[in-house]
This record gives C-alpha cells, sequence and structure tokens, in this order.
C-alpha cells in the first residue's frame, strides 16, 4: 500500500526503508508535522504514519479522510494526540506500536536518573572547560533509597526490577493492575498519596488520560516527601511544569530529569540552536542547575526503530489483505 510518512527524520527513513524489504509498500516520507494544512500532502494515499507529536484532531482527520486515507498508523505507544471517535465517524481506522522496545526507555530511565543525582550531565561540561573541581557534585547514590514506579505495564516493571535487583532500592509501585511478579520481587504497591509521601524518587511511567493530566502538580508535589527527585520519560502531560518550577525555588523537588514536556511540539525533534525559545517555563526549567532536560529520546535505540518499521508495516499489510488488525487503537464508548 501508499504511505504517507510524516515528521521522519533520517532515522525514520533508514529504519523504514529497511524494514519494508520485507513488505514492499510504497513509503513517501515527509518533513512536515500532521497538521489540518499539512494533512492535504496526503491526498491520494491510503495510510498515513504519524509520531508523537503530530496532531490529528477532527479537521486533520477530516481533510485526510476527504483525500482518500483510511488508515492511520502511529509509529509510537501513546495516542493522546489522535482524536479516536473522529477517526471512527469517518471511517478511519487507528494502529499503534504498543511495545517497541521496553528495554530502550527502561535503560534510558535509570541512566537519567543515576546523571541526576551524580550530576554526571554538569561534570562532563566542567571537564569541557578544564574545571576538574568537585564542589557541588556530591550525590546521595540509589542503594538503600526509596524509588517511587508510577505504572507498571512493560516499561515500569523493568525500571522497578532494575531498581529492586540491580540497585537494592526499596521499591513502591502504584497501578490499576498488580503484578505478581513484582510482589514476589519484593516490590510494594501502595497508593499513590503514599508512594509520593514515602518515596526519594518517583519516575513515571503511566499512560496519559484524563485522569492523569497533570498527575504531579501543585498539590501532588505539597504532599510530596521534601526534597524527592522526579523522572519522567513517559508523557510530558502527566506533569504540570509550572508547578515542578515552584517546587525547585522552595526546594520540595530535589531534581527533576525529563525526557518529555507538555508543550515539546514547538521545541522537540528539531535544531532551534539559532532560535530565541519562546516557552518561558521551559527556558526556566533550564536555569536549574538540578534539572536534566533530554529531546525525547528514551526510544532511540537501533533495535526500537526496527520494531517501531516493523510493527508499523505489519499492521499495514494486515488492513491491506483485510485482516485483523491486532495492534488496532479502539474508539471510546458512545457518551
Amino acid at each position: 500500500m501508499r504511505i504517507a510518512c510524516f515528521s521522519t527524520k533520517a532515522y525514520d527513513r533508514l529504519s523504514f526503508t529497511d524494514a519494508n524489504r520485507d513488505f514492499g509498500h510504497e513509503i513517501g516520507f515527509l518533513e512536515p508535522r500532521l497538521d489540518a494544512v499539512t494533512a492535504t500532502l496526503a491526498a491520494g494515499w491510503p495510510v498515513v504514519c504519524a509520531f508523537v507529536n503530530d496532531h490529528l484532531d477532527a479537521s486533520t482527520l477530516a481533510v485526510l479522510a476527504e483525500g482518500g486515507t483510511r488508515l492511520v498508523a502511529l509509529r509510537c505507544a501513546g495516542f493522546n494526540n489522535i482524536d479516536l471517535s473522529a477517526a471512527a465517524a469517518l471511517g478511519v481506522a487507528v494502529v499503534r506500536v504498543p511495545a517497541y522496545s521496553p528495554h530502550a526507555v527502561s535503560e534510558f530511565t535509570i541512566g537519567l536518573m543515576i546523571s541526576l543525582d551524580r550530576k554526571i550531565h554538569r561534570a562532563w561540561a566542567r571537564v569541557r572547560e578544564n574545571n576538574f573541581a568537585l564542589d557541588g557534585l556530591l550525590g546521595l547514590g540509589l542503594h538503600g533509597r526509596v524509588a517511587g514506579v508510577v505504572g507498571t505495564g512493560r516499561i515500569g516493571a523493568l525500571v522497578a526490577r532494575a531498581l529492586r535487583q540491580g540497585f537494592g532500592c526499596e521499591v513502591l509501585a502504584t497501578d490499576r493492575v498488580v503484578d505478581a511478579g513484582l510482589v514476589a520481587a519484593g516490590v510494594r504497591y501502595v497508593p499513590v498519596e503514599q508512594l509520593l509521601a514515602e518515596a526519594d524518587i518517583v519516575t513515571l511511567h503511566c499512560p496519559l488520560t484524563p485522569e492523569t493530566h497533570h498527575l504531579v502538580d501543585a498539590a501532588s508535589i505539597a504532599r510530596a516527601r521534601p526534597g524527592f527527585q522526579l523522572i519522567n520519560t513517559s508523557r510530558g502531560a502527566l506533569v504540570d511544569a509550572d508547578a515542578v518550577v515552584d517546587g525547585l525555588k522552595t526546594g520540595q523537588i530535589g531534581g527533576v530529569a525529563l525526557d518529555v514536556y507538555e508543550q515539546e511540539g514547538d521545541l522537540f525533534f528539531e535544531d532551534l540552536s539559532n532560535e530565541i525559545i519562546q516557552d518561558d517555563v521551559f527556558q526556566r526549567l533550564l536555569t536549574f542547575p538540578n534539572v536534566l532536560v533530554t529531546g525525547h529520546q528514551a526510544f532511540l535505540t537501533h533495535p526500537a526503530l526496527h520494531a517501531i518499521a516493523h510493527t508499523t508495516l505489519s499492521s499495514v499489510s494486515a488492513f491491506a489483505a483485510g485482516l485483523p488488525l491486532a495492534n488496532r487503537v479502539p474508539a471510546p464508548p458512545a457518551a
């Protein structure tokens, strides 16, 4: 089938071209992000492949459907950027990649955690300026600390196991579904309020839903253990960035490591080194010495990119053949 692939970078083109040798689809690689304006570029393409910061609201989907698009293939796990009700009404099916490489994200999470605590990013910057002083680089270490894992799906479970078995942390977890294997490994499930009150480190691995939007806000930060460290490699809107700035200023938050940001659609995946960033909250975050921000790269490994491309193209092949779509995102129930 013909696939219009939006928001593509060089690594997307390489991974999809390589994986497509097993499928033989026609792929058109487009650099612009998908929205109601750029959706006209997909006219005549029955399949559109979109990424996390593409904007698939009702107006965008209407343009796609009018141009002949019948399948939206999200090359990511999350689907909060698409109006599923509008897609269903227009007869547009939606598929995603539910688990492309949980190891990639879990390993990156641990990396952020260690770098934040041991100030590795600050030490690297100092050494490049021939500053080898150790003042200000004192860390706490992970061993023996209390780590709270919010969400124990594939990624969260790997993080919880690594912290418990690899680093000797006491691990608290919260999720609607209790993982018996984690309990057997010594992970203790508690309500999210208790997790926040007791954890030295809080790491987020839950999906973005209306219930989890701004899960970390001014109220939850106030209830949390003073000086706790916050890690987010899940979805930016889980965190109220304004509240985090306030928490950093008062010392209630001891450090923050973010690979995602609520307003990242205007920032991430682009080279803006010669631009003036207009997001004042984001710029304020970057001024804190105990804040580490990366540009949504936790997924970026060769195995993950291969899995994303292969799973996406498999879904397109199933759609073309009229087969059931294993990774289909169902429309929400009617109100």
